[in-house]
């Protein structure tokens, strides 16, 4: 079993700015940024083992806030920038309801989970989560980040980023 020393979570909160552009935003608006969190692990830590693919392979719990007032979807994507060759996407979640603002630990690897969000497909080929499994060297960065937009996707299960 390899160590898990070298992996390490990053926690990256993004508001994804999907204002139309005849509705300007206020300064309220503006400065209004997620906060984005869990309670396995800690920004910069390592991420237990039972959250990779040496472990369980679960994705882990999240939880954010605040949600901005026009938000009517909110979508999660995990992914690491360090993967050789191009980014690898290790979650894509879309499609939940704008007053979401936490996910519990693992979530199945159905195409709908939690009523009506979706999940779509990650570098690995499947539906949901798929934890992190670096090739052994250099630490890797794990991004989980939060989108709150102002549309609800028309689209199906099974997306990519």
């Amino acid at each position: 079993m390899k160590t898990l020393s070298w992996i390490f979570a990053l926690l990256l909160a993004l508001a994804c700015a999907c204002q139309k552009t005849d509705q300007p935003q206020t300064s309220k608006e503006r400065k209004m940024e997620f906060v984005i969190q869990s309670s396995a692990f800690t920004d910069g830590g390592p991420i237990p083992a039972r959250y990779t693919g040496e472990g369980d392979d679960i994705s882990p719990p999240l939880s954010w806030s605040p949600v901005p007032e026009r938000t009517k979807s909110i979508a999660v994507i995990c992914d690491d920038p360090d993967a050789p060759g191009r980014i690898w996407v290790h979650w894509v979640l879309y499609g939940l309801p704008p007053d979401t603002t936490e996910l519990p630990a693992g979530l199945p690897a159905d195409e709908t989970v939690l009523g009506s969000a979706m999940q779509g497909i990650n570098d690995f080929g499947r539906i949901g989560y798929g934890g992190p499994m670096p090739p052994p060297g250099k630490p890797h960065h794990y991004l989980f980040k939060v989108y709150a937009l102002d549309i609800d996707p028309e689209l199906e299960p099974g997306a990519t980023k």
